[in-house]
């Protein structure tokens, strides 16, 4: 019995995810098009095959449903490993030079636009008029901010950064360069390939930080 029991809450565990990940992909769509304002929960429930019931158990609001969106996206998956705690955290860190940890960040960078670009674009645009959206906005910049806080404090150990930098002038640099309206410019908009945006960012992020060599 006790087996069985294992395999039921395995099944249910595993069932919950997929229909938290269906709405998920559907609410990914519709914030894009139409539009975060203009989707109401009943049609996220909808495109995802679920009752709108199930919608409330799992993410209670709408708010609540972009905000994990939003993370879920950044992250690239659902599972609970903070962003610190990332395999690509730990191979910046294992490089020697402050150019080789930028190329590490740049290419993490791309693949990670390239996957959010249209919902964090979207939540930008909603912002502008819905206090849901500009609350989960500048949760989002707080964080990126947040982020490359530690990424000045790595790029620091080096000894390559200008002396005129302080970390918060630096964080203001990282900061800019990662903006994802940066690759939805040239990457979405002008057609750049990928590793030429990440060509682009290392050279404009190390032209404005590090000691010329």
């Amino acid at each position: 019995m006790a087996v069985k029991r294992r395999y039921e809450s395995q099944y249910r565990q595993e069932q919950a995810r997929q229909t938290r990940r269906a709405i998920l992909d559907a609410a990914a769509a519709l914030f894009v098009s139409p539009g975060y304002a203009a989707t109401p929960l009943t049609a996220i429930a909808a495109a995802a095959g679920v009752a709108i019931q199930t919608v409330y158990k799992t993410f209670g609001t709408k708010q609540a449903l972009l905000s994990a969106l939003v993370d879920v996206t950044v992250a690239g998956d659902d599972e609970p490993v903070a962003l610190a705690e990332r395999q690509f955290v730990a191979d910046i860190q294992a490089l020697p030079d402050a150019r080789a940890k930028l190329g590490r960040y740049a290419r993490h960078l791309a693949e990670t636009h390239a996957r959010l670009a249209q919902v964090m674009l979207a939540v930008a645009t909603a912002a502008t008029a819905d206090p849901d959206a500009a609350a989960i906005w500048q949760k989002n910049s707080d964080e990126r901010r947040a982020g490359m806080t530690m990424f000045a404090a790595e790029l620091t150990r080096t000894g390559e950064l200008r002396p005129e930098h302080t970390i918060d002038t630096a964080v203001d640099v990282l900061w800019l360069a990662m903006d994802v309206r940066n690759y939805d410019w040239l990457v979405r908009q002008r057609g750049w390939p990928a590793e030429r945006f990440e060509r682009w960012y290392v050279d404009t992020v190390a032209a404005a930080l590090f000691i010329p060599r």
